[in-house]
């Protein structure tokens, strides 16, 4: 169960409510949008970054949303971990790439750029002080200057959107594997395609 109320449609600002859309999503993908819209300014201002963030790309989808469920894994982001965005399906995300999110490292189905960007993301969501000059030296051989400006605004929009999601505990709309107790993972589980 939740930990704070989330507010239904119908409760929202007028405004974030023309931002958003909720009548042609479902409750998952109304998402932190129902406990953001208690801050109605701060909601909207938010979904104007993320906005930004999706309509403005370079990187490819493929490579976000492999960061994304790496870094959600270390977030323990359950809802974060359970959805799969339909861009990213397009672009060539399959259930095999995401198992081999359990050791990017290792997998022979992953680049180097994707393996530098998930390490990227890695460090970012556990010891951001350990992201050092060499990192950023690997990360320029596969990407430019915006585009690595690119890759860590979206990292610092995941860690930390992705934390605070993880406290609010918001898991009544997830597979069952996403419900319980303990450490779950993105890979060898159920999950829900979404726009």
């Amino acid at each position: 169960m939740s930990r704070l109320s989330k507010l239904t449609p119908d409760q929202w600002d007028p405004e974030l409510r023309a931002i958003a859309r909720p009548e042609t999503a479902t409750d998952l993908e109304q998402g932190l949008t129902r406990f953001f819209a208690h801050t109605p300014g701060l909601a909207k201002g938010l979904s104007a970054f993320g906005g930004a963030l999706k309509m403005n790309r370079t990187l490819p989808e493929k490579l976000i949303e492999l960061v994304r469920l790496r870094v959600a894994f270390f977030n323990q982001c359950r809802s974060c971990m359970a959805i799969r965005y339909t861009a990213a399906l397009n672009d060539g995300v399959t259930e095999d790439l995401v198992c081999s999110l359990e050791r990017p490292q290792e997998a022979d189905n992953l680049t180097p750029a994707e393996k530098v960007a998930l390490r990227y993301g890695e460090l970012m969501a556990t010891d951001h002080l350990a992201v050092d000059d060499a990192l950023y030296e690997e990360l320029r051989q596969h990407f430019t200057e915006p585009q690595i400006v690119e890759l860590g605004m979206n990292v610092a929009f995941f860690v930390g959107f992705g934390r605070l999601a993880a406290t609010y505990h918001m898991v009544e709309e997830l597979p069952e594997a996403f419900r319980g107790e303990g450490t779950v993972s993105p890979w060898n589980n159920e999950h829900i395609v979404v726009r």
